[in-house]
């Protein structure tokens, strides 16, 4: 238990691309363990080849994304995933980063679904998997961001971003050319194309990624279950409203009676007092 509760307190101190290199890895984890036990699990939710296979199964467009295949494609993706989003970071808020790279998942299966519907033979039996699309739109976007800032590859040498953005673009076309990995390497530049253009639409001061955000907290909404107007505040206002002055009319009828207690005795002495009066008396300054 103790565990667990450890995990917790470890998973609540990590920012936004540390949560969603987690959800992404739980989730492609959870694909596999399923795909074990019941193999066509992967093909309902990998984006197939072709324009009807995919619209026979829309989702697709989106869970691809959470499917890998295997350890280290999953690794590397995860990987650039989380040094990117900690540069985005420092750029642009949570909300942002999250969008950008589900928008460059969704942007990657449609320009997939496009070229081999176009091109049937070129992508026969072909099922697209893995976050890459959505990994290259936060990578393009500090590539056009901030194309001078120098990084380290493989510990031993720095390279400005922009020339490792050229390099990914120059392999992906190779690998669509020769079809190796065509399919990912069309969505690969699509997502890739999304970041470049947030980031140049940024740097003049046109935030598109909130027109995409909008869109998905308005999809999000519409399956969100309404409020449901009830008068009960109204009445536990009246009811309070009621107590109030039930207890200020006690409070004054109360302090009459002892005024007039009072009098009496300044006018005929306290022996003039019945019993009840000075009872009543004898409780209220215990009171």
């Amino acid at each position: 238990m103790e565990f667990i509760d450890n995990l917790k307190l470890k998973y609540a101190q990590l920012n936004v691309a540390g949560k969603l290199v987690v959800f992404v890895s739980l989730i492609t984890i959870a694909f596999w363990l399923l795909g074990y036990i019941y193999p066509p699990v992967t093909d309902w939710f990998a984006l197939p080849a072709g324009f009807i296979p995919a619209v026979l199964q829309p989702w697709s467009w989106f869970t691809y994304g959470f499917l890998h295949g295997g350890i280290f494609h999953l690794a590397i993706n995860m990987l650039v995933l989380y040094f990117t989003g900690q540069m985005m970071l420092n750029l642009l808020n949570g909300r942002q980063f999250l969008t950008l790279f589900f928008t460059g998942i969704i942007a990657g299966g449609l320009a997939f679904t496009l070229v081999s519907g176009l091109f049937t033979g070129y992508f026969d039996n072909t099922l697209l998997v893995g976050a890459s699309a959505g990994v290259y739109a936060t990578l393009f976007f500090i590539c056009a961001y901030m194309p001078d800032t120098q990084v380290r590859l493989f510990f031993v040498l720095n390279v400005k971003l922009k020339y490792l953005g050229y390099g990914l673009v120059v392999l992906d076309l190779i690998a669509v050319i020769t079809n190796t990995n065509a399919g990912g390497s069309i969505s690969h530049l699509a997502g890739a194309a999304l970041g470049y253009y947030s980031a140049t639409k940024m740097k003049a001061g046109t935030d598109i990624l909130e027109g995409f955000a909008a869109t998905g907290d308005g999809i999000v909404n519409m399956f969100k279950p309404r409020e449901k107007k009830t008068r009960k505040g109204n009445m536990k206002t009246v009811y309070k409203n009621q107590t109030k002055t039930t207890k200020t009319k006690s409070s004054s009828t109360h302090q009459q009676r002892i005024d007039g207690i009072l009098d009496k005795i300044s006018a005929s002495g306290y022996e003039s007092l019945s019993r009840d009066e000075k009872d009543f008396l004898f409780k209220a300054g215990k009171d």
